[in-house]
């Protein structure tokens, strides 16, 4: 008989935990209170970059391990991954990111830069288009046997119940599961409008104000523009003052999107903590595998903590 192996929590975190545990050899269930298609993965931009998330020799090798396996989903169009061209600007100084060694092999050259910039970088990073990888995703869990159901654990003991090995991936649902006061919302917001023909995203992480971020991720069917980071802040109510904040923004770098037609605007809430916390326990006959607090990188970093959630789970 294959292990029993449930997973709690279905957004990017907790699904790729799911499928690598059944593409090795046990049998999944996966619990979620809300629907998927409502969860902050499904809103997020999905560009592989690591921001808002710690610690960083953790973070970085979980990256690493995360953007190969987009390098070869890349190659298959039905996954909805591609490699796209970005140019990341500063004002102040570059990010100390692209000094790790783990990533000297990212392309990557000097780009052109201008007021109120100092410098810019042309990298070329995955994209996880949400509205196909997602889908695709899915696809893999049920051909690999895994079983949905809608569900909402009020304790964990109900889920240290269900099975041999758990994992809490629940993201900010997580911290009431644990009583872990230092799980925080870090709450995002987006505006999708129609792309005027966009291929090239624009990255500017070193914003003037805070709590504003400012990107541009453009997909086949709209451009996802960002965003806000307003730690503590749990609402997820579309600001109209963001919104058009966020579209002035981008707008700015680059002209075209004036005038695109506005398709959506969403709010998810980025889990934030001090550190993820990736790690087991022992309850009774059940190991427990803590995997939340991904920040706003969990598309950045999910392969490669679902690959440590399958080395945890055999010790």
């Amino acid at each position: 008989m294959k292990p029993d192996a449930l997973v709690v929590g279905a957004g990017v975190i907790g699904l790729t935990s799911a499928v690598r545990l059944l593409e090795h050899g046990w049998r999944v269930r996966l619990w979620s209170a809300d629907d998927p298609r409502r969860l902050t993965s499904a809103v997020a931009a999905a560009l592989w970059y690591p921001y808002r998330i710690a610690p960083a020799e953790r973070v970085h090798r979980w990256a690493r391990a995360t953007y190969e396996r987009y390098l070869h989903l890349a190659g298959d169009p039905s996954t909805g991954v591609r490699l796209a061209s970005a140019t990341e600007l500063w004002r102040t100084t570059p990010s100390e990111l692209w000094a790790d060694p783990l990533f000297a092999d990212v392309p990557r050259h000097p780009a052109p830069s201008r007021p109120p910039y100092t410098g810019a970088l042309r990298l070329r990073l995955p994209v996880a288009e949400t509205p196909r990888h997602l889908p695709w995703l899915w696809r893999r869990f049920y051909a690999l046997g895994g079983r949905f159901e809608r569900r909402w654990v009020a304790h964990l003991e109900e889920a240290l119940a269900a099975a041999e090995l758990v994992v809490l991936a629940a993201g900010l649902g997580a911290g009431a599961l644990v009583g872990d006061a230092t799980l925080v919302p870090v709450r995002g917001q987006v505006v999708r409008v129609a792309n005027p023909g966009l291929e090239e995203v624009w990255l500017d992480l070193d914003p003037p104000e805070p709590g504003a971020v400012t990107y541009v991720v453009p997909r086949r069917d709209d451009v996802v523009l960002g965003g806000t980071a307003e730690e503590g802040r749990a609402d997820t109510t579309a600001d109209l003052a963001q919104t058009a904040a966020i579209r002035a923004r981008c707008a700015a770098l680059e002209p075209r999107l004036a005038a695109a037609p506005m398709l959506g605007v969403e709010v998810g809430l980025r889990p934030v903590r001090p550190a993820v916390r990736l790690e087991a326990e022992d309850h009774g006959g059940t190991r427990l595998v803590h995997n939340y607090g991904h920040g706003g990188a969990g598309w950045t970093v999910a392969w490669g903590c679902a690959d440590e959630v399958v080395a945890l789970a055999l010790r």
